[in-house]
C-alpha cells in the first residue's frame, strides 16, 4: 500500500514538472513574453480633434500599470525588448438609438488609440493599428455627469485588447 502512494506521488511531481516545463515562459494572465525582460511605454499624446484633458493620463497609467502589475517586464525609459507608442486619435460623442419622437435615446462615447508595439526580439510579433471602444448611455443623463466612469471603462477595454494582442498572443 506505502509503495503504491509513493507511486502517486511521483506520477503526480512527474506531470506537474513536464507541465510546468513544457509550457515555457507563461504567466497565469495568459501571457506570453519569451525571452523578453523590458518594455516602454512612451506617453500617448491625446490629438483627437475633441480633447479631454484627463484622458491622456488616464489610458497611459493604465496601460504602465497594466504592464507592472501582470508581467515580470522591467519598465524603462529606452532600449526595451517590448515598445509602445501612439496616440489617442478619436473622442466622440454619437446618438445610436432615435425614438419615434427623433429625439436620441441612446448615446455612445468611443475612443480610439493608435498603437505602434515593437518586439525587437521577434518582430512577427510587432504591429502598427488603431484600437477602439465604446459605451452607451442614456441620452436623459448628461456627458459630463458620466464621462469619468464611461471613460475608466472604456479605457480599461483598450488597455485589455491592447495587452493580448502584444503579448497574449490572441
Amino acid at each position: 500500500m506505502k509503495k503504491n502512494r509513493i507511486k502517486i506521488y511521483l506520477s503526480l511531481a512527474l506531470v506537474a514538472c513536464v507541465t510546468t516545463i513544457s509550457c515555457g515562459i507563461y504567466s497565469f494572465t495568459g501571457a506570453s513574453y519569451g525571452a523578453a525582460k523590458t518594455v516602454s511605454i512612451d506617453y500617448f499624446q491625446n490629438i483627437a480633434p475633441i480633447v479631454i484633458p484627463a484622458l491622456s493620463n488616464t489610458f497611459n497609467e493604465a496601460l504602465r500599470e497594466k504592464f507592472v502589475k501582470q508581467t515580470p517586464l522591467d519598465l524603462v525609459t529606452k532600449d526595451a525588448d517590448l515598445a509602445f507608442e501612439g496616440e489617442i486619435r478619436e473622442y466622440s460623442v454619437n446618438s445610436i438609438a432615435v425614438t419615434a419622437d427623433e429625439i436620441a435615446s441612446k448615446n455612445r462615447l468611443l475612443i480610439k488609440v493608435h498603437v505602434k508595439f515593437t518586439n525587437t526580439l521577434d518582430e512577427k510579433w510587432s504591429f502598427d493599428k488603431d484600437f477602439s471602444a465604446y459605451e452607451d448611455f442614456d441620452s436623459a443623463q448628461s456627458l459630463s455627469s458620466v464621462q469619468d466612469d464611461l471613460i475608466k471603462t472604456i479605457v480599461d477595454k483598450l488597455i485589455e485588447d491592447i495587452f493580448n494582442a502584444s503579448v497574449a498572443n490572441w
